[in-house]
């Protein structure tokens, strides 16, 4: 069978992968109402396309943080990715570079922020979590600087693990063969006596529940890189990331696997961008399945996308040729949304191209 959209790996995906490694990267927290949720609330948004402009030239191109990219669709951080494929991150980081777009690499990945460094040319990000620790975070930051990345993308929504049942159910641990790399080699105190397979564990444990915003400010005394807090979902939480010195935000429910009930990030957007008033740039993650739902979060005011479980299922599906697959599928469904819209670059992409089930019934114009 030919794979002619993202959410068809999926299904390879599952028929390839231990039920245990499957559920870990399906799976969202408790009834999964968020989880479906991420994914049927762009289904509310409709288009409102343009017609008869010339679209014969399309121009997909950005910039991030100051970084020129091919199109706004970026990697997502995503956990443990040689549970997926042997190559893992490194496939991954290769996939990233040849769509010249970034891709975010996990604290928590089975491939080191060297190890990925040292695939070749790219733009890369670094998924931070916080831990009791603070020398901790300090080593994983210098690192990342050390190897390249250009970001740390600050993962606020993690105070504790959400409650995934399919993970309580298949009892998961990492599979003893891998470990989460960007720990070995780290002065890490007590947490040396755990092993390998209780590592992933133990990291999760050591994630500490006081941080605060003053954290975020502490995180710009020991790196210049910039700083996207990634997990917001509110206006309030918006404009204190802003004078915290954030230098982006990321509109994230961690994929439904956090706490369940919360809005589709794609409900939560408009908020968040209006509360930034051009600031900082509003990324956006969760449930971006299409390149019509990467032209939906823009024209509610993202500057760009982040995917995650496409990326692991195209992986395991394919490896890295499933991961430049599902780049380069989104980018034409993003290409082919444009051109029907009307849209010739990202900054003709307004509100106005859609209307969105939340909407004041818009009052036709009189003629």
């Amino acid at each position: 069978m030919e794979v002619t959209n993202v959410t068809e790996f999926e299904a390879i995906a599952k028929e390839k992968l231990p039920k245990m490694v499957y559920d870990y990267y399906a799976s969202g927290a408790e009834d999964q109402w968020t989880l479906k949720e991420n994914r049927n609330a762009f289904s509310r948004i409709l288009f409102r396309p343009r017609i008869l402009i010339d679209v014969s030239k399309i121009d997909m191109s950005t910039t991030v943080l100051g970084f020129k990219i091919s199109m706004p669709i970026m990697i997502a951080p995503t956990a443990m990715q040689k549970m997926a494929h042997p190559e893992g991150e490194y496939a991954t980081a290769r996939a990233a570079s040849a769509a010249g777009t970034i891709m975010t690499l996990s604290s928590w990945a089975t491939s080191s922020v060297e190890e990925v460094a040292s695939t070749g040319p790219g733009i890369r990000f670094f998924q931070l979590y916080v831990y009791k620790d603070r020398n901790v975070v300090a080593q994983l930051v210098r690192r990342a600087e050390k190897a390249g990345f250009k970001a740390i993308a600050l993962t606020v929504d993690t105070p504790r693990l959400g409650r995934r049942e399919a993970d309580i159910k298949n009892r998961f641990t990492l599979p003893p063969y891998l470990t989460l790399k960007n720990f070995e080699g780290l002065d890490l105190g007590k947490m040396d006596q755990a092993d390998d397979s209780g590592l992933a564990s133990y990291v999760a444990g050591q994630i500490d529940r006081t941080l605060s915003w003053q954290d975020v400010k502490w995180l710009q005394t020991i790196t210049k890189l910039p700083i996207l807090v990634k997990g917001v979902l509110t206006a309030e939480d918006t404009r204190i990331a802003i004078t915290s010195g954030a230098a982006g935000i990321i509109v994230s429910n961690h994929g439904a696997r956090q706490l369940d009930y919360v809005p589709a990030t794609i409900v939560a957007l408009e908020e968040v961008v209006k509360a930034a008033r051009g600031q900082v740039p509003v990324f956006l993650d969760g449930g971006v399945r299409r390149g019509t739902d990467v032209f939906k979060a823009l024209a509610l005011g993202a500057s760009g996308i982040f995917i995650g479980r496409p990326v692991v299922f195209s992986l395991a599906a394919e490896g890295e040729a499933g991961v430049r697959k599902a780049l380069q599928m989104m980018r034409d469904e993003f290409e082919l949304t444009m051109a029907l819209s009307g849209c010739r670059s990202l900054q003709e992409i307004t509100r106005s191209h859609i209307v969105a089930d939340w909407d004041t019934p818009r009052v036709v114009p009189r003629l």
